[in-house]
């Protein structure tokens, strides 16, 4: 999860402190490395490995050290290599381990959208002219200053975290041995949005094209999100797995849509935002841990106000 202002990006990690969970298996050689927030710190997104004939498949791998030591950790345990990346976005909290498994893995090969290039040169470089503006003030929390220049260090890594082999369409493939089904979603949640899905297993690594306890604006297109959500229900799944939250059925999934889809009908009318705000809780009540309902309210009310309900900064994002 990227922060558009670095003041918010700090408010909300503080807001969403909390403890990791424990890796757990999905289904027979499918790893779950949950995501965590930790107080003062960006977060981390969840981390799927797949085992493959010829060593392991992982999908995102996080933001920070302790997050993508997990996966190193992981692989060694099962004394297989890493053969394989897939970044789900370009968000930082998916592909901030790209540089260190490269490191320990040499031989694995980056597999993604090239938005990430584009982002580099707009988005991200707006974030770290925001990072910089805060450093250069003498005041301000050590703390979150050491975290913001842990984000600097990210964003330069630059090619590191880029893509060996670009993902430009859909279909099915063979990874590492394993066959999967690899999607990419056009200007949804970023510019290229990549899903992967194992029929062995029917787990679907969503990556941010779900997230809890709130969908994460940003860089989306509100419309083509909706429209991904839709095309995510075709797939024959039985556990999806969001960039962030816990796993979920298909019934939970529903619920998550209907929750989404009413979202944005809210934004667009002349409800209040506490209304829509209200309307989200509710929808998506059984989704949402108790510990994160005033997360989630904090997320929408700046979405709401900033982003959704603010045609320029959506348009530009949907063309």
């Amino acid at each position: 999860m990227h922060r558009t202002l670095v003041s918010l990006a700090i408010a909300v990690a503080v807001l969403a402190s909390g403890a990791s969970a424990s890796a757990a298996a999905l289904a027979t050689g499918v790893e779950l490395l949950p995501g965590r927030f930790i107080a003062g710190e960006q977060p981390d997104g969840n981390t799927l490995v797949f085992d493959g004939a010829d060593g392991l498949v992982v999908f995102d791998t996080g933001r920070h050290v302790a997050h993508t030591r997990q996966i190193v950790d992981y692989a060694r345990s099962r004394g297989l290599p890493i053969v394989a990346i897939f970044n789900s976005h370009w968000h930082l909290d998916h592909v901030g381990g790209n540089a260190l498994l490269r490191k320990m893995f040499p031989a694995a090969r980056v597999h993604a959208s090239g938005a990430i290039e584009d982002a580099m040169r707009g988005f991200l470089a707006g974030y770290r002219a925001q990072i910089e503006q805060v450093l250069a003030t003498p005041d301000g929390d050590v703390a979150q200053k050491a975290a913001l220049r842990d984000e600097l260090a990210l964003i330069d890594a630059g090619p590191a975290l880029y893509p060996d082999e670009r993902i430009v369409k859909g279909g099915m493939t063979r990874i590492a041995g394993r066959r999967v089904q690899v999607g990419l979603e056009t200007r949804a949640v970023t510019a290229g949005d990549v899903w992967l899905f194992d029929p062995a297993t029917h787990v679907l690594a969503a990556g941010d094209l779900v997230t809890l306890p709130a969908p994460l604006f940003d860089t989306a297109c509100p419309a083509r999100w909706k429209a991904s959500l839709a095309h995510l229900d075709q797939i024959g799944f039985a556990t999806l797995v969001p960039g962030h939250g816990a796993p979920m059925t298909r019934a939970q999934f529903a619920t998550y849509r209907r929750a989404f889809d009413r979202l944005l009908s809210c934004a667009d009318s002349k409800a209040s935002k506490d209304a829509c705000i209200d309307g989200w809780l509710h929808d998506a009540d059984t989704l949402i841990p108790t510990g994160d309902v005033k997360l989630a309210r904090g997320l929408l009310g700046y979405y709401l106000e900033g982003i959704l309900r603010d045609a320029s900064k959506t348009t530009p994002l949907c063309l």
